[in-house]
């Protein structure tokens, strides 16, 4: 009787231990496949041929996690594009996809900040915005620089903020042409700053003397300064 006894209580001491054991079991492999899914989700952002290590730096895709645009993803025309450099300068500027990229070009490693929450460290390639500025002339009393998008989207930065960060106007992301989603043909690539100042598809580069001017978010209570923290 006592043996039974004994024989009985070690089944359910195993049988409780097989419960505990099981469920944690089946939790991990439950959230190593969830983690498996994210990455495998981000994997698939990455476009062909798309570079996504520089020295040493895993590089994010140059593809957001999702379009957070006023007016959708814009597919511009680039037999018809041109990139406008007005407001207070000496020589206005119209220039097409192409005479922007027989300028000097520019390589920076440098991490996009979204409000929502991601960020994306990317190899960006571009023309410097002061060299496009100084084909222009720009007047004295021009303090700000306001980029405009296809899509109707304004921000805008301090000039001098522009120059002490050598900000680029990017054309190729990780190597490759920027993807429409990141803002074909051009975006800017705002520096510390987060990412409503890196306007897409731009158009026009407009210099102003007026330093509070608010762009599309700013005018919709964001903060006018945008650093990053």
């Amino acid at each position: 009787m006592r043996r039974t006894i004994i024989v009985v209580g070690a089944l359910i001491a195993l049988g409780i231990a097989v419960y505990l054991v099981n469920p944690m079991s089946w939790f991990s492999e439950n959230n190593a496949g969830q983690q498996d899914a994210v990455s495998q989700a981000t994997a698939n952002r990455y476009q062909e041929k798309e570079i996504r290590e520089y020295q040493g730096v895993q590089l994010d895709p140059a593809i957001g996690p999702r379009d957070n645009s006023i007016a959708g993803i814009q597919q511009v025309d680039l037999n018809s594009y041109q990139l406008q450099l007005t407001g207070l300068v000496e020589n206005p500027q119209s220039l097409s996809y192409q005479q922007v990229l027989e300028k000097e070009g520019a390589q920076r490693l440098i991490t996009l900040y979204c409000v929502e929450g991601w960020e994306a460290t990317v190899l960006w390639e571009g023309v410097r915005i002061t060299d496009l500025l100084a084909d222009a002339g720009v007047k004295d009393e021009a303090t700000t620089v306001i980029f405009h998008g296809v899509d109707g989207y304004t921000t805008a930065m301090p000039l001098s903020t522009i120059k002490e960060k050598d900000m680029l106007l990017a054309y190729a992301a990780n190597g490759v042409t920027l993807p429409a989603s990141m803002g074909f043909p051009f975006i800017v690539v705002a520096e510390d700053k987060l990412g409503y100042k890196w306007a897409r598809w731009v158009t026009k580069i407009e210099l102003s003397s007026d330093e509070n001017y608010r762009g599309f978010w700013e005018q919709r209570g964001y903060d006018n300064d945008a650093t990053v923290n």
